[in-house]
């Protein structure tokens, strides 16, 4: 029997992976951004895989997608972070695309696994 879990969602990995990126990123950052930029950037990546990851667990539809709304809320914010960290020149252009790029692929895959949810197809039963 396969056991299913958080880890297993792709949208939670591809939101991983982002936070990784996010996280070693902010660390070339000015000293002086440690508690503002850094911090808020940070916060909000790891936050859209911990939004997937609790609303996994959720057992109503309602429950579920609340969370992933939140995810979904995180994951703007931080669209606004990557622009703002390229038009205050702490990312090159590459970093820019990269961060870019990641964030928008795991928002297709966040955005996905709503729609799998609201139509009863992303829900796995566990045993």
């Amino acid at each position: 029997m396969a056991t299913y879990s958080f880890e297993n969602v792709i949208a939670w990995q591809k939101a991983h992976v982002f936070a990784v990126m996010t996280y070693k990123t902010t660390s070339h950052f000015p000293e002086y951004e440690r508690y503002g930029l850094c911090s808020q950037f940070q916060r909000a990546a790891s936050s859209i895989s911990a939004n997937i990851a609790e609303g996994y667990k959720k057992l109503s539809k309602a429950d579920k997608l609340r969370f992933l709304n939140i995810a979904q809320g995180s994951l703007e914010e931080c669209r606004n972070y990557i622009l703002l960290a390229r038009d205050l020149e702490y990312i090159n252009g590459q970093e820019f695309i990269q961060l870019h790029d990641t964030l928008e692929e795991a928002s297709k895959f966040l955005n996905a696994y709503c729609k799998g949810i609201i139509n009863n197809n992303g829900i796995k039963e566990e045993h």
